[in-house]
């Protein structure tokens, strides 16, 4: 079976072509700044280690789609005609309470998703967009949506509810969702595997990259995770603040007389490590300028490792223990630094890090723990697409 797997962004569309079934990649890309001048899209055949790169104009994501299933279907294509593609999986950011696992996509459907539209207005409308598109040129092959929300829906109230009054809650929906659903249910699952599948298990995973989030996973069920209503609240990140008291945004924003619009844009995009380092929200320069002596850098990093490092104790005893600890996405997958420096301190939990093996660059599954770790530590390399074209394929089945 061959499932199209789309993340539709405002400007861009990341696509891979995917046989759920073996996990082969035929083909992955992406469009990017869509509706915007300079439109780049890329494509890639994993096996032939085939690579095209140009520059096209694409006004919408309409003509981008269409620019993807002719370079499928052309001369370097992976498939001989559209048809050959059974189901499309696509990526929906914000499902609210009513999707609580993956979904097979009609009106009715895509009438709920958009109704949580104000909960995710720069995500949802654009993930909609992709689906409607995907229906009008590969009429009748089946759509399913994939939530980020979803894999966290398992939390308790306990976990979930914010300390506002309850009417915010039945009336607004507010309340933590969690984001990142997807990885950190990949990278569970291969965690509990790891483990030998115990029917009880504690493990606590660390998707750590541009945007990063925290989760606590208790017998295969997300327990608690550090984003919220939106993916502001919990970790310092690249661009976004995380954790702060918010009287300091009603404050920042009186005294500065900023918009509504700017203070969202000052937390979302102006804070994290570019808001501290100021230079780049890139971790790899914060790490190449820590080394040079940045003191600027090194706080930065020293801020960003002190949350994970909470976070992950707070779980901890949140669960009564833990089994394991994975780090995952770009950051966590890559740098050894991070990860070194949030597991410090921790060794009254039992966690033992290797030094040797955590310095050493390695693709895959790695054991980073010392043998006599009382808690295993993992570095997991996620795989979101093979997630959602695995749900595609149980719900079309």
């Amino acid at each position: 079976m061959k499932v199209l797997v789309i993340n539709c962004g405002s400007s861009s569309l990341k696509y891979q072509l995917i046989n759920p079934s073996t996990e082969e990649v035929f083909a992955i890309g992406l469009c990017d700044r869509i509706g915007i001048h300079g439109s780049k899209f890329e494509y890639e055949v994993p096996a032939t280690d085939f690579e095209l790169e140009l520059e096209q104009d694409m006004p919408t994501h309409k003509e981008a789609l269409e620019l993807v299933l002719n370079t499928l279907t052309g001369e370097h294509g992976v498939i001989g005609n559209i048809n050959e593609v059974d189901a499309v999986g696509h990526r929906i950011v914000h499902g609210g309470e009513e999707f609580t696992t993956s979904v097979l996509l009609d009106e009715k459907v895509m009438a709920g998703i958009e109704a949580n539209n104000d909960l995710a207005p720069l995500h949802n409308p654009a993930n909609l967009l992709g689906v409607k598109t995907c229906m009008e040129l590969i009429p009748g092959k089946p759509n399913v949506g994939v939530f980020d929300t979803a894999f966290h829906q398992t939390m308790p109230a306990k976990a979930f509810m914010y300390p506002l009054p309850y009417a915010d809650y039945t009336e607004l929906k507010v309340r933590k969702y969690g984001f990142h659903g997807t990885s950190h249910k990949f990278v569970s699952g291969l965690a509990n595997d790891l483990l030998g599948n115990p029917d009880k298990s504690k493990i606590i995973v660390c998707h750590l990259g541009n945007g990063a989030s925290i989760s606590a996973v208790k017998d295969g069920k997300s327990v608690d995770t550090s984003m919220g209503l939106t993916p502001l609240q919990g970790l310092m990140m690249g661009t976004r603040c995380g954790d702060i008291d918010p009287a300091a945004a009603l404050f920042i924003k009186a005294k500065r007389d900023l918009t509504d619009k700017e203070i969202d844009a000052r937390m979302n995009k102006k804070s994290g490590i570019l808001g501290i380092f100021e230079k780049s929200s890139d971790c790899r320069d914060l790490e190449i300028a820590r080394e040079a002596g940045d003191e600027r850098a090194k706080l930065a990093i020293d801020m960003m490792t002190y949350r994970i490092r909470a976070y992950i104790a707070s779980y901890a005893a949140a669960m009564g223990g833990v089994d394991m600890i994975c780090f995952t996405g770009g950051i966590g997958e890559n740098s050894n630094l991070i990860r070194s420096k949030s597991l410090e301190g921790l060794e009254f939990m039992g966690v033992e890090l290797d030094e040797a093996i955590n310095s050493v660059r390695k693709k895959g599954s790695v054991k980073l723990s010392t043998e006599t770790s009382k808690v295993a530590i993992y570095k997991i390399q996620t795989n979101e697409e093979l997630v959602i074209a695995r749900d595609t394929l149980a719900i079309v089945k």
